[in-house]
């Protein structure tokens, strides 16, 4: 992988996440709120999904964030919000994927 910080490029973090049940989807959105108070974020977002696609409804809720580079991504994974997120999460979604460019 390139060095995106001198290419001058942001890396991109993109998660769809599917809830269990959905009466967990705003607890869902309140548990991943929390990963915006990590320091090495430069963006963060957190929606529910608000397309209605006529094929399928998968994706519940969104996170969307920027890092500076590799070693912002990766001190925001070490971080341990990170880690409480994932506690708190993880037995509510069902689906998760995950995309960085």
């Amino acid at each position: 992988m390139s060095d995106q910080k001198s290419n001058g490029r942001i890396i991109r973090h993109v998660v769809f996440f599917s809830a269990k049940d959905a009466q967990d989807i705003d607890q869902i959105v309140d548990g991943l709120s929390m990963l915006s108070a990590i320091p090495s974020v430069k963006h963060f977002e957190v929606s529910r999904n608000r397309n209605e696609d006529r094929f399928a409804n998968d994706v519940d809720v969104i996170v969307y964030a920027e890092f500076e580079d590799e070693a912002a991504l990766k001190a925001y994974r070490a971080h341990q919000i990170y880690q409480d997120c994932i506690d708190l999460v993880r037995p509510l979604r069902d689906m998760r994927i995950a995309a960085d460019f």
